[in-house]
């Protein structure tokens, strides 16, 4: 997978990512032949309380500085291509230190995503309750459309069908169709800032018996308004999973017209062909 990154990983200092190290990971990356992998970490500022009071987790962030000089240390020792980057959780509750956090580091690759939505953790379910499945998908992307564009400084804009993920509704597929005029205000957006769409293979993995299913109509729509760039990322939270199905989803991609595959190296567009 020569000039591809699996853009989307978790290591040791995420609150979730205890099962791998970043050596560990960036060995699995090498294994499956990505050129390089990106390590981002969780930096949640806001947690809902209902998620609070049951992990006893406030809030989900990471050293920066640690997980920086680990990633340094860890190409020095091997020479593989890491790059250093945050999954910065979106919510209107934390404006205030996400603009903070993200002025006083640097990272390479910056994902913008909406984890936690009002006050719930879909994890849980509680998100779904008394709404049907349109009201439940098209808020959320309402709301990662309204949180990504006042935030504006990122590079990537994290998978934006999560919310399928851990729904019990029989449509396990967030399709263009029904939501053609918010996904072309997110797509707009996305392209004029020279952003990236990702592909978040962990998405369409199994979730309690449920398989999550991408609609390519959404991926056609955004390639006939003139998006290119896409990124890919695993999500991984182990080895195991790092460049998990990448090799179906790039001919996927390839078959529906798209040719590169995007990754960013100091907040630097770089697009690598698919071959």
């Amino acid at each position: 997978m020569e000039g591809i990154f699996d853009n989307h990983n978790h290591s040791q200092f995420s609150f979730d990512g205890k099962r791998t190290t970043i050596r560990l990971s960036a060995e699995a990356a090498a294994g499956k032949g990505l050129t390089g992998i990106c390590f981002t970490d969780h930096y949640d500022a806001y947690v809902p309380p209902m998620k609070a009071d049951f992990e006893h987790l406030v809030p989900e962030t990471f050293d920066i500085e640690k997980q920086q000089k680990e990633i340094t240390e860890t190409i020095l020792d091997t020479g593989y291509p890491i790059l250093k980057g945050i999954e910065i959780g979106l919510h209107s509750k934390c404006r205030q230190e996400i603009r903070r956090i993200l002025s006083i580091n640097h990272f390479d690759q910056i994902i913008a995503s909406v984890h936690y939505i009002d006050d719930t953790d879909p994890y849980y379910g509680s998100y779904y309750r008394d709404k049907d499945w349109k009201e439940a998908y098209g808020h959320y992307l309402e709301t990662l459309y309204t949180e990504m564009k006042w935030l504006g400084d990122f590079d990537i804009m994290g998978h934006f069908d999560y919310i399928v993920r851990y729904a019990g509704y029989p449509e396990n597929s967030m399709q263009y169709r029904y939501f053609s005029d918010i996904f072309d205000e997110i797509f707009k957006f996305l392209i004029e800032e020279g952003k990236a769409l990702e592909i978040n293979t962990k998405t369409y993995q199994e979730h309690n018996g449920r398989l999550t299913v991408l609609d390519t109509g959404i991926l056609k729509r955004y390639r006939e308004m003139g998006g290119e760039i896409l990124s890919l990322g695993s999500d991984s939270h182990d080895p195991g999973r790092v460049g998990e199905n990448f090799g179906q989803h790039m001919e996927m991609l390839k078959n529906l017209g798209f040719k590169y595959l995007a990754h960013y190296e100091g907040r630097k567009l770089i697009q690598s062909p698919m071959r």
